[in-house]
């Protein structure tokens, strides 16, 4: 049997580090913008590819059912690479680079947000549809890894992984989804978890 464990230790030690990196005000005032829209019964649009597709459509089903069943108000999470139709539709009939923004067109409002997310933050249908929302009014949480690369300068809010290391990127951005679902699940919900007890699935 071989013996991985050095390589084993030495991903979770770099993983804790960046971990222990992270710009939690930054943080901190993305759940805040997150709020305000839920608040205001904005639209909350996410997006991603590959790896941060699955981050995406995981966030969606996080706060559309798994906070939103215990509140009387509901997150309104619009995931925009879930239609593979229409994503396939987009990408053959005009572009891939405007799979996200071609869904955007005149349906996102100044008083919804963009979640755009991208490891690289650099992948041109993610910035197509980041300049669409800008360009409306609307706000933007970008997460990103590695520089942040442009989504970095065009957000209005940075969730960002400073590591050139995708695995580790995306490892943390699968964090932010479950911290900020248990913030909500810890404050929006406690006026309502006696009605509906919260569940272990």
């Amino acid at each position: 049997m071989k013996d991985f464990k050095k390589d084993i230790n030495e991903y979770y030690a770099t993983l804790i580090e960046t971990i222990n990196n992270l710009d939690t005000e930054e943080i901190n005032k993305a759940i805040n913008c997150i709020e305000a829209a839920y608040e205001r019964e904005a639209n909350i649009y996410v997006c991603g590819n590959g790896g941060s597709a699955a981050t995406a459509s995981h966030m969606q089903n996080d706060f559309n059912k798994g906070v939103s069943e215990y509140t009387e108000k509901k997150f309104r999470f619009v995931c925009l690479n879930d239609n593979v139709a229409t994503l396939m539709a987009i990408a053959n009939d005009i572009s891939y680079d405007d799979v996200f923004s071609f869904q955007l067109k005149n349906k996102i409002k100044p008083t919804d947000v963009l979640i755009a997310i991208s490891g690289s933050g650099n992948s041109k249908n993610i910035i197509k549809a980041v300049d669409y929302a800008r360009e409306v009014g609307a706000k933007i949480i970008g997460i990103s890894g590695y520089d942040g690369g442009k989504l970095k300068q065009l957000s209005d809010y940075n969730v960002h992984v400073d590591i050139n290391d995708m695995q580790i990127a995306e490892d943390v951005h699968m964090t932010f989804v479950h911290m900020m679902m248990k913030v909500f699940m810890n404050t929006l919900t406690v006026k309502v978890s006696m009605k509906y007890p919260i569940k272990a699935e």
